[in-house]
């Protein structure tokens, strides 16, 4: 299941219970979470200090960059607290990230929740300053010339999305790709229901959401392998506002999860569906179990474990003996149908009323 808030829930609840010890304690453990992140976390009884490296699929600009985080990033995490937290170079092996922990340092009050909860956002941090970056880093040529071109971000492999600078609005372009019909039947009731609440005044303040079955113009020119989907294209206009202040860490993460948020709805009115029907076969089984059912002049109840199957096999008699019946009326029918039209091809035999005479040769 896909976790859609900044700070990781395992992770947040793993060092609390370290900082909660009476004594250091012995901790070794993999945290893997939705979207190919991992976080291990180290901890001995023997030194006071907890390390914990972090394995996060980095967003890139339509090809895969280095392993390595940049300087802003690293300067943003230490900024989380630089007495509690210690960036270890070089990270451990498989991870682009370790972090070496002094929970001794920090104050036994709320204080002391607050930074163990941005520690367990760093994944987040990591991610939004990077897509924070790529928007502010826009090609300088295509401006200068007019030209907005679109900047393919990906951070699964198979699910881009992409990002257009405006000169009044930034515009967040998603292609959707599902595997069932059902899901793309669900998904596009759902991107509509967010056109129609975008537009009403209660909701003016958030992203204009559209959606279109057909790319929109600004990716004209795309790969068509990345412009080929079956739900269509989501896009939303993000204006100044929506980036002023603390609003852009909110609306960026938005960003970064819409794809999970997408899949996390779909897969739970699908649930929601499935229930409702197996509730709604539950309570006409219940009905036909209360009926009586008239077999060869007795009189018998359908109950326990084989009800419904002898429910099912009544069900299928009755449709048997409807369908025969229905064959032979259409049969009779035809037959009659033949009886007519020959009654009408006999040749009649026609009497006359008056009388004729022989005539003879003279």
């Amino acid at each position: 299941m896909a976790s859609f808030e900044r700070a990781s829930p395992a992770l947040k609840e793993t060092l609390l219970r370290i900082y909660n010890a009476e004594k250091p304690i012995e901790v070794d453990h993999h945290l893997y979470e939705f979207g190919s992140v991992e976080y291990y976390i180290k901890s001995s009884a023997s030194e006071p200090f907890t390390y914990l490296s972090i394995s996060t699929p980095l967003l890139s600009q339509g090809v895969f960059l280095s392993c390595r985080l940049s300087p802003c990033t690293l300067k943003m995490i230490r900024e989380i607290s630089s007495d509690v937290l210690d960036i270890v170079e070089p990270p451990t092996d498989g991870y682009q990230l370790t972090l070496r922990l002094d929970f001794s340092k920090l104050p036994h009050n709320k204080e002391s929740l607050k930074v163990i909860t941005e520690v367990s956002s760093v994944q987040a941090v990591i991610l939004s300053s990077q897509l924070k970056k790529l928007l502010q880093n826009v090609n300088s040529w295509d401006i200068s010339q007019g030209m907005y071109k679109p900047i393919k971000l990906i951070y699964h492999p198979r699910e881009p999305f992409y990002v257009i600078r405006q000169p009044q609005k930034i515009v967040a372009v998603f292609p959707m790709r599902f595997k069932d019909h059902s899901d793309v039947i669900i998904a596009t009731s759902f991107f509509q229901e967010l056109m129609d609440v975008g537009s009403s005044g209660k909701w003016s303040k958030i992203p204009p959401c559209n959606w279109s079955p057909i790319p929109p113009p600004e990716l004209r020119g795309e790969p068509f392998e990345d412009l080929s989907t079956n739900g269509g294209f989501v896009s939303f206009d993000i204006s100044s506002h929506h980036v002023e202040g603390k609003r852009l860490d909110k609306t960026v993460w938005s960003l970064l999860n819409f794809y999970g948020y997408v899949k996390h709805h779909v897969k739970c009115t699908r649930g929601f569906i499935q229930r409702r029907m197996r509730r709604r076969m539950d309570s006409l089984v219940q009905v036909l179990e209360k009926s009586m059912i008239e077999d060869n002049g007795e009189i018998k109840n359908v109950k326990g474990k084989s009800g419904w199957k002898k429910v099912k096999k009544w069900m299928r008699l009755t449709s048997k003996s409807k369908m025969m019946k229905r064959r032979y009326h259409d049969f009779t029918k035809k037959i009659k149908g033949i009886r007519f039209r020959r009654r009408w091809l006999t040749i009649a035999c026609l009497s006359s009323s008056m009388g004729y005479t022989k005539l003879r040769k003279h």
